[in-house]
């Protein structure tokens, strides 16, 4: 994507190397707030970016250059929501319709603050999308909506509703966004990013780890060796010796599948792209 951009407008290209500049130790900022959660750094958003080059593959011809900033720009906004300092996180929690989600959580403190700020991480990145857009020089207000929709859509929003997610964002300069295809990508692109290679020894100390949630996550993430995309599947190969971690896997190849499933018909549906993959495969070494 980046080197297609690059050709079809070097102006975008630059906006988004320079985001990427700025972002870069921004990204990291999570790990304040999430000390031993999976990695959400800048090295998570090339691994997104990798994802959807070959879930576009040879779609890429019909992508134009405001859809290719777009979605490379979202890959490295998608998680900034989870690094948020405190002011931000005051500021952006009165804009979020959080529904009941306080009634059904009804502890208060630390803990809580960071249950709410995974659970609604795509919001709160969206919202730093839009506070800072000038700062990070996005070209339009059309721009802003688009990056923002994506960062949102990587989870829990709905691909199928027309409003949140056109077919055909008018963009200044004459080109849409298909907003649909390229939300799907991310989701999908995030969702498939969880092998061992995300979770790199080098960056965390797996023996410091007490909480049996995050000994079960590592345990998950550091057992699925690969994760490649062919034609028509996405397929997990993983090693390990513990049985429990079979159930695990199989929980999270199903998880896969759901969003899979999701994401598919939203852009097979409601798009000219289309998502070849159709099923999540195990392989166990």
């Amino acid at each position: 994507m980046e080197r297609r951009l690059q050709e079809l407008s070097p102006e975008l290209h630059r906006r988004f190397t320079d985001a990427v500049i700025a972002l870069q130790s921004y990204l990291s900022k999570y790990q304040a707030v999430f000390p031993y959660f999976t990695d959400h750094s800048e090295l998570h958003s090339l691994s997104v970016i990798e994802f959807c080059n070959r879930l576009i593959g040879d779609q890429i011809g019909q992508l134009n250059a405001d859809e290719i900033y777009a979605l490379l720009a979202a890959c490295y906004f998608h998680d900034t929501g989870m690094g948020i300092s405190a002011d931000h996180y005051a500021e952006f929690s009165n804009k979020i319709d959080f529904g009941d989600y306080f009634e059904r959580h009804t502890k208060r403190g630390h803990e809580d603050v960071q249950a709410v700020i995974r659970d609604y991480h795509n919001e709160f990145s969206g919202l730093f999308v839009k506070k800072y857009a000038s700062f990070f020089e996005i070209p339009s207000d059309a721009h802003v909506f688009a990056i923002i929709q994506i960062v949102r859509g990587h989870r829990a929003t709905d691909l199928m509703d027309p409003g949140e997610y056109p077919v055909c964002l008018q963009i200044p300069g004459g080109n849409t966004i298909c907003l649909p295809y390229l939300a799907a990508l991310i989701r999908l692109a995030d969702e498939i990013d969880v092998s061992a290679s995300r979770n790199p020894v080098l960056l965390y100390d797996m023996e410091a780890l007490t909480d049996e949630k995050d000994i079960i996550e590592f345990g998950k993430h550091n057992a699925i060796r690969t994760v490649s995309v062919s034609g028509d599947a996405f397929t997990l190969t993983v090693d390990y010796e513990d049985p429990a971690i079979a159930g695990h896997i199989a929980s999270l190849a199903r998880k896969m599948q759901a969003t899979l499933d999701t994401c598919r018909q939203a852009v097979n549906e409601r798009t000219p792209f289309r998502i070849t993959q159709e099923r999540v495969e195990i392989c166990k070494i």
